[in-house]
């Protein structure tokens, strides 16, 4: 990974239009420091393909703990007519993390993809945090089903409420209400307003909660909770 990062940064600091158009995005961060906190923190690795390409798909699937969990696929088309050209991307890149189907209430559990498939090479204060979120899910309802999917880990009873993407050194949280919900019960945490295709995406208004520490955890604990009796109350 460090060879990855000076090989990165060797070209950027190489090329002065492109160490000047970075610049414009990290402002006065340094750009080696920059690059390392993007590729530890990220894990993700997009690639654009023309079409479907079926022998991507199956290595995507044979290597999930790897391909599955950290690969995205883009399909861009060029479109030219009429001194016209279109170009269309399939999905949308503001939707690219959540490329996976939302699973549905009557879906079982996948027994391909596990916590411990979420939790690998996790930073361990952040699976103390996932471990101290679910525990106090369960605590105040044993019913609620942990679920793991390929892209994350959905919290439900008879109906999502809330969904986990646990990364290297954060968790975020889709939770599952309004976001005009929140109000100044989160003081602490990052949240972050999420556009109309996104919660289309997760079948109704939502928003997403960023975790990396567990100081303020009684906020997040409110928010589910709410989250969980409004969905239920909904059935």
């Amino acid at each position: 990974m460090n060879d990855l990062i000076e090989k990165l940064y060797q070209y950027i600091k190489e090329n002065k239009e492109l160490e000047d158009e970075f610049k414009k995005y990290i402002g006065k961060k340094e750009i080696f420091k920059a690059l390392k906190d993007i590729i530890e923190n990220s894990q993700n690795i997009l690639i654009i393909f023309d079409d479907e390409k079926e022998e991507f798909q199956e290595v995507y699937y044979t290597y999930t703990d790897t391909w599955g969990k950290m690969v995205r696929l883009e399909i861009l088309k060029r479109f030219k007519g009429d001194n016209k050209t279109i170009f269309t991307l399939n999905p949308d890149f503001e939707n690219i993390n959540f490329i996976e189907p939302v699973t549905s209430e009557k879906e079982e559990f996948s027994e391909k993809y596990t916590e411990e498939f979420h939790l690998e090479g996790v930073e361990p204060k952040i699976k103390l945090i996932y471990e101290k979120i679910k525990n106090y899910i369960i605590s105040f309802d044993s019913n609620i089903k942990i679920n793991p999917q390929k892209y994350y880990i959905s919290l439900r009873k008879n109906k999502n409420f809330a969904f986990m993407k646990i990364r290297k050194k954060k968790i975020q949280i889709i939770i599952m209400l309004p976001v005009e919900t929140v109000n100044n019960s989160i003081k602490y945490y990052k949240i972050t307003k999420l556009s109309e295709g996104v919660q289309n995406f997760y079948n109704g208004p939502c928003f997403r909660v960023t975790l990396d520490d567990d100081r303020y955890l009684s906020e997040i604990y409110n928010l589910l909770q709410e989250a969980y009796k409004s969905q239920n109350q909904l059935n």
